[in-house]
């Protein structure tokens, strides 16, 4: 029996398109994506792709985090991992001297590092090709909605939900847009990242409160060609503590500085890039790597990671209205947790309940919340 058949996704992130995804591999059910851009406009595609097994382990993320890894496997053998730019990886932390007393002449690294080579004085392995992998997020959005779309017919609608429509009887029934067109629906899913927020609103002052608050976290990365195809992710220690993730294509994501929690402002796409952070990536980077420091980036962005007050993404049910879910917060780990998330938010919407993973924890009523 089929819970939900008209089924619209406001957000078209990776959350959106992984239910969207799952939706249709698992289902065979079509659903509406409604996104003010179109699809992974902003974190979705322009975040990092790291992607670790185990490095929630103990919270209460853990078997999210864990179902998660491994349907990034299983996506990458069902899409392509060539289409995506998946692959397994090694992770290093690597301490630097930012004094400079430590230096390790050009040419010359430590042991087990690939190619920081710069003020390093010391490294651990944080990870290797079995809990560590990586993929591109922006191809993996395309190509999951691609199937979506090809497969069952989904559809993605550009413009902005500003309501969400109930019966008499408190179930969902459909949404209203911003440029006032009415889409009919009996389950409406927010996927909004970090402007989830405003989908409090959406349903009225008392429901609105039941749904956890929503800040996002501003990050800023840059891409650099390397002249060679790196195989090893370095968090650094030092310099600011900027992380590098090498991409199979050549490029090399530099990220770090991040921006205190707040409300987001901006719009999706449209998310400031200020030079002064981005001068920071590109110092930080000329500090730790002779191979990377010297080549100009090609690309300088900016965006939001969504975060909840109390960090735990919140994925379940909105309180007191029949059809309608929420699924967002995931922070850092968003692209690493897109896959179980959709996985389970297709169960919910299908089959009235996950039974892929116990979602107790991380619903609008979690204890942890309190």
């Amino acid at each position: 029996m089929v819970a939900c058949s008209k089924i619209v996704i406001a957000g078209g992130g990776i959350i959106g398109n992984s239910i969207s995804y799952y939706l249709a591999k698992r289902h065979s059910l079509s659903c509406t994506i409604i996104d003010p851009v179109g699809i992974a406009p902003a974190a979705s595609g322009k975040a990092g792709g790291f992607l670790a097994r185990d490095w929630s382990d103990g919270s209460p993320i853990q078997e999210l985090q864990r179902r998660s890894f491994d349907l990034h496997s299983e996506q990458a053998e069902h899409l392509g991992a060539d289409v995506i730019d998946y692959r397994r990886l090694e992770c290093m932390a690597v301490t630097c001297d930012e004094g400079g007393v430590g230096k390790k002449p050009n040419g010359k690294k430590l042991e087990g590092v690939e190619w920081a080579d710069m003020h390093t004085v010391g490294s651990r392995l944080m990870g290797g090709t079995d809990t560590i992998a990586q993929v591109h997020p922006k191809k993996l959005c395309n190509a999951m909605w691609k199937y979506s779309e090809e497969t069952v017919g989904s559809k993605l609608v550009v413009g902005k939900v500003v309501e969400a429509i109930s019966n008499d009887d408190g179930s969902i029934c459909g949404v209203k847009l911003d440029d006032g067109t009415i889409i009919d629906a009996d389950a409406l899913v927010v996927a909004c990242g970090p402007w989830t927020d405003a989908a409090r609103s959406w349903f009225g002052p008392e429901v609105g409160k039941s749904i956890p608050e929503m800040h996002g976290i501003k990050y800023h990365s840059i891409l650099i060609p390397s002249p060679r195809v790196l195989t090893q992710a370095v968090f650094f220690q030092g310099h600011g503590d900027p992380e590098v993730y090498p991409r199979p294509d050549g490029d090399a994501y530099i990220t770090g500085f991040p921006d205190p929690s707040t409300t987001v402002t901006e719009s999706p796409g449209e998310e400031e890039v200020r030079s002064e952070v981005v001068n920071r990536l590109i110092d930080a980077t000329k500090k730790t790597s002779s191979e990377l420091g010297d080549t100009p980036h090609h690309t300088e962005q900016a965006c939001y990671l969504p975060t909840t007050m109390d960090g735990i993404p919140v994925i379940g049910e909105v309180p007191g209205v029949k059809g309608a879910f929420v699924a967002s917060g995931h922070g850092c780990w968003g692209i690493l947790n897109g896959p179980a998330t959709g996985e389970a938010v297709a169960e919910m919407l299908v089959e009235g309940k996950a039974k892929s993973l116990d979602l107790g924890m991380l619903g609008v009523d979690s204890p942890y919340r309190r």
